[in-house]
């Protein structure tokens, strides 16, 4: 009895550790004190760790800051481990504030783990460089592979458990990062009442997971690659992220908002044979049967928010008997689900509403699947939608000769569409090179086309099921958590409140100096954040231009017509220095498009050797000759040609432009401008698909004169006088996607 009353006691009365530097062990229940402004994990190992199972540690409210690095300090410089756990059973760890390390949390072989109010903002993360006017390919994730922990080495995260079952994750919070919670072969477990939003990689990312619970958890905000109006991308970023056989999971009641994709679910490279199955060296007809069946299964979607995704709401592809139900998909700009390769699929009672304004190939609308076989479809409401439900069917022969695809009959085919209401869609349903297709009891209002479908899919439309008409019965589910996210960010509405910085999506809570519109002779900024009324006296200026408070607005155009006009803005709220700088440009281009039938450049897959420099050099002037020769010709104020999988006459850059009807492939550009530019250090900065030639007052300064994606060049040069020069610009347009845009930057060279 003795015994028991002393174990009660110091229960209840639990030592003191004190965190004063780096590797300090933690053996019982305790309570922890930080006792250091800043510390660092100088051996990568982690500043706490936790050396026995079974303990509880909890954070003083008072000294709870566990904090790596000082203010300030580049986000993807950040190093080491927080707090990590290594092969110890049934720990619990509460109130822990974890700062500015690549990982706050790392556990390990750790079942049973309970991590519980735990603050992990501020952390690792890349930064971005596309930007507002262009994206930048390096800025993409790479998902595909996270064996080896490439997800923690290459993004960090707030917290990583990998290798543990039956662990619970509730009430944590993450900002400023890059990803949140990350889940690696783990099951069994818990994941609620989380907060992992505005992010620029993974709220919740889940490798080789499975019999997970994840309900009402805010995932909003996790997005990259992303310009209103300009490019829709993502970049492969997502809210929820589910790779390589993540199965029989309950995601239920999660905001998952303004994502790059909402959810993010793909078989896996091993499910499809695209690495080697686990048990053997390598794919053989005898063992190709491992991969029928393969996939992220009998999964459970049930009332979640999926909407304002820069790409697809849903999208979960090559699997299996996966339900989605009752979610929420408004807005999404290429489709609410994208469900590529999904067989025996139940999607049912969900809402989809103006989804596909900013399409991707045949992915566009409500409800898109391609080479999906055996899905149910049923009584879903469609509103406004570009197209809500595209089925087709296409050759795709480097995914069909992947093993997955040899054992698991990939024709679109045995589909149902059943009782779901079509309103405002341009198209209801449409149809393309599908087999078999159930289209039954459908109701239509306001619809452009109820039904497109070519002869094949036309002779393949049944009316009636093989069998009764079935009634979909809501699913029966009991949601963990007590929060509400769902509608909690509803004056975010829009995929308009995307704003990404250098970082990363802006939070809307601290003040912002976003510049939401360009013209080249006037800028306009808005001050966002909670108080954004922009006080007389504010703000100051730098350069020749007129500044303009309006509000929450600063419009900035230049005093001298005719010239560059570099500026700098400052302004301080609440004691905190926003700065943004520009170039007003005040230029008149001189533009000539035109077809051409001289080839100026191979393709890597062209026959043939390589050009050599003399035949590139008699190709340029043929091609230049013909550009020259056969131009139609305008005039803009800035080069700025988004041409996406277009030619010039589809641009509206001009009535003779568009008369002309010149060609979306073997189209070349020369621009020409001259202008004043002031004393000081200089950026031309290009963007191109295909080659691209700047010449600076006849000095060739850029130089890729090859077929490529989209690229981005600058040439830096200094001036010690005002100077006028002239800008001459060639572009050559091969085939598939085109863009040419040049834009004049100062170079700050205060330091040199």
């Amino acid at each position: 009895m003795f015994i028991t009353a002393l174990v009660a006691v110091i229960a209840a009365n639990p030592p003191v550790v004190i965190i004063d530097r780096d590797n300090v062990q933690i053996g019982e229940s305790c309570i922890v004190e930080i006792r250091a402004d800043l510390i660092q994990d100088n051996d990568n190992n982690g500043v706490i760790h936790v050396v026995a199972d079974g303990i509880t540690i909890e954070f003083s409210d008072e000294h709870r800051e566990l904090i790596a690095v000082a203010k300030g300090t580049p986000w993807d410089t950040l190093t080491g481990i927080g707090i990590r756990i290594d092969g110890h059973r049934n720990v619990t760890i509460r109130n822990a504030h974890v700062h500015r390390f690549k990982v706050g949390i790392y556990a390990t072989n750790a079942a049973g783990l309970v991590l519980e109010n735990c603050d992990v903002a501020g952390g690792y993360q890349h930064r971005l460089k596309s930007t507002p006017r262009a994206e930048d390919a390096s800025d993409w994730l790479w998902p595909h592979d996270n064996d080896n922990n490439q997800w923690m080495t290459n993004y960090g995260a707030g917290i990583y458990v990998e290798d543990s079952d039956g662990i619970t994750i509730r009430n944590c919070f993450a900002r400023r990062r890059q990803n949140g919670i990350i889940l690696d072969r783990v099951n069994d477990s818990a994941v609620y009442d989380n907060d992992c939003s505005f992010l620029s990689g993974w709220g919740l990312a889940m490798w080789r997971s499975s019999r997970n619970v994840v309900s009402r958890n805010a995932f909003d905000f996790c997005v990259r690659g992303y310009s209103h109006g300009v490019y829709n991308r993502g970049q492969d970023s997502a809210g929820l992220l589910m790779f390589e056989q993540c199965s029989d999971n309950i995601i239920v009641e999660n905001s998952i908002t303004h994502g790059g994709d909402g959810i993010f679910a793909f078989a896996g490279k091993e499910a499809l044979g695209e690495t080697p199955p686990p048990t053997t060296a390598g794919v053989t007809q005898e063992n190709i049967d491992w991969y029928r069946g393969r996939g992220n299964n009998r999964n459970m979607f049930i009332a979640n928010d999926c909407s304002y995704a820069v790409a697809h709401g849903i999208e979960l592809t090559f699997s299996f008997n996966n339900t989605i139900a009752q979610n929420r998909l408004v807005s999404n700009a290429i489709c609410g689900i994208w469900g590529g390769y999904s067989q025996n699929t139940t999607i049912a009672g969900n809402v989809f509403e103006s989804n596909g304004d900013m399409p991707y190939g045949l992915e566009r609308g409500g409800i898109n699947i391609e080479h999906g076989r055996g899905n149910w479809i049923q009584a879903n409401t469609f509103r406004n939608n570009a197209c809500g439900v595209h089925l087709w069917w296409d050759p795709d022969e480097g995914l069909t000769k992947l093993p997955w695809a040899k054992v698991n009959n990939t024709d679109a085919d045995r589909n149902v569409i059943y009782g779901n209401t079509f309103d405002g869609d341009k198209v209801a349903i449409q149809l393309r090179e599908t087999s078999t297709t159930f289209v039954i009891a459908n109701g239509t209002r306001n619809v452009g086309d109820k039904l497109r479908a070519d002869a094949k899919s036309q002779a393949g439309i049944l009316r009636e099921l093989d069998g009764p008409p079935l009634r979909w019965t809501p699913p029966v589910y009991e949601p963990l958590g007590e929060t509400s996210p769902v509608g909690a960010r509803d004056d975010l509405a829009g995929r308009d409140k995307i704003i990404m910085t250098e970082w990363g999506p802006y939070d809307w809570q601290a003040p912002y100096l976003h510049l939401f519109e360009r013209t080249p002779t006037k800028h306009v900024y808005r001050l966002l954040g909670r108080d954004n009324t922009i006080e007389p006296g504010a703000m100051s200026t730098k350069g020749d231009v007129q500044a303009k408070v309006q509000a929450d607005r600063i419009s900035i155009t230049p005093t001298t017509a005719g010239t560059l006009a570099p500026y700098e803005i400052s302004l301080v709220v609440d004691d905190t220095l926003l700065q943004r700088t520009g170039v007003l440009i005040d230029a008149r281009w001189r533009i000539m498009v035109s077809g051409y039938e001289t080839k100026p450049a191979l393709k890597p897959d062209d026959p043939g050797p390589p050009l050599s420099a003399d035949e590139i050099e008699r190709r340029y002037v043929a091609w230049r000759g013909e550009i020259t020769h056969g131009a139609v010709v305008f005039d803009a104020s800035e080069l700025r040609l988004r041409y996406g999988g277009a030619g010039p006459s589809q641009l509206d850059l001009a009535a003779n432009v568009s008369e002309a009807a010149l060609p979306i492939n073997h189209f070349g550009t020369i621009a020409t401008t001259r202008i004043l530019f002031p004393a000081g250090a200089w950026r031309l900065r290009t963007t191109s698909d295909d080659g691209i030639r700047v010449r600076l007052d006849e000095e060739l300064v850029i130089d890729d004169w090859t077929w490529h994606g989209p690229k981005e060049h600058s040439y830096e040069f200094k001036l010690d006088e005002a100077r006028e020069l002239t800008i001459r610009v060639e572009h050559f347009e091969l085939d598939g996607y085109a863009i040419l845009t040049l834009d004049i930057e100062a170079v700050d060279k205060q330091g040199e």
